[in-house]
């Protein structure tokens, strides 16, 4: 009888794991998600869709925000920025001058909890009102940094403000006021922050003074900063664990580093464009680094194996090295990251190209193909589920494209608005942000 017990007492234990993974699984915390944008297979999950056919519901969202919806259970989390005053329209379009907008009016920072089911907002809470501290491009917003949650707390990130902790109550837990910083430009922010375990950890790249820090996720305390030789970058950090260590990689203009959860220096790469956005990813046990500002020769992808230290930077002529599995010299797209799903390493071209290589190897496996000759540009970064991948314009068009190693267009879907943020794809459903609105994308009922 003992031992029956026992075992009933294990296998309950397991379900619980199980589920509780499962679960953990079924969550979408952060900028693409936990997999770099990679879903698992869902024949709920939809690949056609428009204004009126398959959505769940629609929300007009107040102000203007660029950062990408997260959600954790039946909560989705968005953050905006509502003007006191006149406002200019966004502009899109790849290099669309440089054209400012700056405002002396007060602007008003807020985090929107929107329920999963519904649509309905659950609650709304100020982060903070000012007049922005500095201009921002008309294509970019002063909400382009996208929260990140535990289900716990949801934190959000505004670079030129601070460092904030929400309960899922919206209940203010902290705050951790920051001194803003000098742009590129006058262009703006967007480097989200990343979690990991019991720390946040954030890059502020800038032209004043740049530095990476890392704090504790319960009371907002600094645990450690290092200052970075760096002037302005958009890209977020990326947590590797590659199996023989967990690391922070950070993208940059002047270099790539790798620092170990205190901050510690490991390896550093250089060899990136004059502005880094995408964000790396990794897969196949490597570690994936872009960087493609167009109107410079060197557009690099970088496949990097794990282990590396010191100055892996390749010499003149090296297409790799020890830590340094390939590379491609013109391969890197200017804001759209990577992605990586099966065997194949895809690269989206902020002008509308779509290329894939071996992403084992780097070995091409079908050169550019446009995707489309008519879209204004493509920012939010590409998705991948039921052997499809997803690409989202500028234009709030959805193009939908067959994986694997031949090109084929399957189809378009349009929105018919103005879309930078990349989508949350979660529990059968979309979540996609476009200029106005959020829309929850779903063929079948949510699980």
């Amino acid at each position: 009888m003992r031992q029956h017990t026992r075992s009933i007492i294990v296998t309950a234990a397991l379900v619980v794991l199980l589920v509780s993974a499962g679960a953990a699984d079924d969550q979408w915390p952060q900028f693409r998600g936990l997999n770099a944008g990679v879903v698992a297979d869902d024949p709920a999950l939809p690949d056609v869709w428009s204004p009126t056919r398959n959505v769940a519901w629609t929300l007009d969202v107040p102000g203007l925000g660029w950062s990408s919806p997260v959600v954790w259970g039946d909560h989705v989390f968005v953050t905006s920025v509502i003007s006191s005053g006149e406002t200019t329209a966004p502009q899109r379009g790849i290099y669309p001058g440089t054209l400012l907008y700056d405002s002396t009016a007060p602007h008003t920072w807020m985090l929107y909890d929107v329920d999963f089911l519904t649509g309905k907002i659950r609650w709304q809470q100020e982060i903070r009102k000012a007049v922005p501290p500095g201009p921002k491009h008309l294509k970019n917003s002063f909400a382009s940094e996208t929260p990140v949650t535990d289900g716990e707390r949801v934190y959000v990130y505004v670079a030129t403000l601070g460092l904030f902790a929400f309960g899922l109550d919206g209940r203010v837990v902290w705050t951790k006021e920051m001194a803003p910083a000098q742009i590129r430009g006058g262009w703006g922010t967007s480097s989200s922050p990343i979690l990991h375990k019991d720390r946040l950890y954030i890059v502020n790249d800038n032209d004043t003074r740049s530095f990476i820090a890392a704090f504790d996720k319960r009371t907002g305390r600094e645990l450690w900063r290092v200052n970075r030789d760096e002037g302005s970058n958009w890209a977020t950090p990326f947590i590797w664990e590659s199996g023989q260590r967990t690391e922070i990689v950070t993208a940059g203009t002047g270099k790539v580093r790798s620092y170990d959860l205190d901050g510690k220096l490991l390896w550093e790469l250089t060899g990136m464009t004059s502005i880094a956005i995408p964000t790396p990813i990794a897969a196949h046990g490597l570690l994936y680094i872009t960087s493609g500002f167009a109107r410079e020769p060197l557009r690099p992808v970088y496949a990097i194996r794990p282990g590396a230290s010191g100055d892996i930077s390749l010499k003149p002529g090296e297409t790799g090295n020890q830590y340094i599995a390939w590379f491609q010299r013109q391969l890197g797209p200017l804001a759209p990251s990577p992605l990586v799903y099966g065997d194949y390493f895809y690269t989206l071209d902020d002008r509308g190209f779509l290329t894939c290589h071996d992403a084992r190897t780097g070995k091409q496996t079908y050169p550019r193909q446009r995707i489309s000759s008519d879209s204004s540009g493509f920012t939010a970064s590409p998705w991948a589920y039921n052997n499809k991948i997803f690409a989202l314009s500028e234009d709030g068009d959805t193009f939908v494209m067959q994986a694997g190693p031949e090109f084929k267009l399957l189809g378009r879907n349009p929105l018919d608005e103005m879309t930078l943020a990349t989508p949350a794809v979660v529990r059968g459903s979309l979540i996609i942000r476009t200029q106005s609105k959020l829309y929850r994308i779903a063929s079948a009922a949510p699980r």
